[in-house]
């Protein structure tokens, strides 16, 4: 889901139909944009997770600069590897300006389709597969993500609500169960990797909702294809102000759309960090209903989300300026069976979160 978030005041998101390959390229006439992949790695031993998400953020005092040398965007960059064998987190983030001169910029953001570079870090699209670099002071990978199921527009038809007010919204879709091959580097060693990650992309005008201090999200690939994303807004004293997600069966083109009230979060266990001093939810119970008419709700899921490692905080604050906690974890159904692996983030658990 990415770090920015939404703001009651913000300008009203103007709503329109996404078109590809347009929309799969940068929006720098907006606010905040960002590129998210998430996922698994495999050798024939280890496990790992591996994160890359490129920030776009438009600076509004420069938009009328002449100068070649004004920061007209910001382009952030965060990379994780979690090596779940030796029980470690490797992080790494970079920071350039955007300002469209290609001759003295360090970071680009293509219009045109998925680009995006910061350095020697990159994510674009080539054809069905997506290209992800990023070398970080102890960890590297390159890595080709091949698509094998088509986009999945979020919300409605890629309109995903974040907030109680209409002007509170983002345009985001997912790709998820692409299929991943290429290698990763941890110091010396480089080993050949493959497995399965997941895709986000989303951007809008707003940032954060004064009620909210933060939100907890998931976007899980399903051991049988099936693609699951829940999220919620989340309140000071741990409520919920806002909701949605969706699920989309393996095989099929659609997905069913969850409302504000349909995906509830419930707290099995945390972990306090010794760093931060911050405590997460390093395990919880994710319930999706189907609100009705009758004064029953139907019970459509109940899952288990429990981190691999609970030690997976994100320290950002030389970069996007918050601390926050994004790890790859199991999904369990309602009888503890493992079905799936994905991503979970928290953010505004070591403090609220202001962007």
């Amino acid at each position: 889901m990415g770090l920015p978030l939404w703001s009651a005041t913000a300008q009203t998101l103007p709503r329109q139909p996404l078109q590809f390959p347009r929309d799969l390229g940068s929006h720098p006439d907006f606010a905040i944009e960002w590129w998210y992949i998430t996922g698994q790695l495999q050798t024939a031993k280890r496990l790992f997770g591996f994160q890359l998400t490129f920030f776009r953020s438009r600076v509004p005092a420069t938009q009328g600069m002449r100068s070649a040398f004004s920061a007209k965007q910001l382009i952030f960059a965060h990379a994780a590897v979690t090596d779940v064998t030796n029980q470690r987190l490797l992080h790494d983030q970079r920071i350039a300006r955007a300002s469209g001169n290609t001759q003295i910029d360090l970071a680009s953001a293509s219009e045109v389709d998925t680009d995006v570079q910061l350095g020697d870090w990159s994510l674009r699209r080539d054809g069905s597969r997506y290209l992800a670099q990023a070398n970080g002071s102890d960890f590297s990978f390159q890595l080709k993500l091949r698509e094998t199921q088509p986009l999945l527009l979020q919300g409605d038809q890629g309109w995903s609500r974040k907030g109680p007010q209409a002007n509170q919204a983002s345009y985001y879709y997912s790709l998820p169960q692409l299929l991943v091959s290429g290698q990763l580097s941890l110091g010396e060693q480089t080993l050949p990797v493959h497995g399965q990650a997941w895709l986000d992309h989303e951007w809008s005008n707003s940032l954060m909702h004064p009620q909210a201090v933060g939100w907890d999200w998931i976007g899980m690939n399903l051991l049988d294809g099936s693609a699951l994303t829940a999220f919620r807004l989340r309140t000071k004293d741990g409520g919920t102000l806002w909701a949605g997600g969706s699920l989309r069966t393996a095989n099929t083109s659609s997905a069913e759309i969850f409302g504000a009230t349909e995906v509830s979060f419930t707290p099995e266990r945390t972990w306090k960090s010794p760093a931060s001093g911050a405590s997460y939810p390093v395990q919880w119970s994710v319930q999706i209903t189907r609100a009705g008419s009758g004064k029953t709700t139907p019970v459509l899921a109940r899952y288990t989300v429990k981190a691999v490692i609970d030690n997976q905080e994100l320290d950002s604050r030389q970069s996007t300026g918050a601390i926050y906690w994004e790890g790859l974890s199991e999904l369990l159904d309602s009888r503890g069976a493992l079905v799936g692996r994905g991503y979970l983030e928290m953010t505004g658990y070591a403090s609220p979160l202001r962007l």
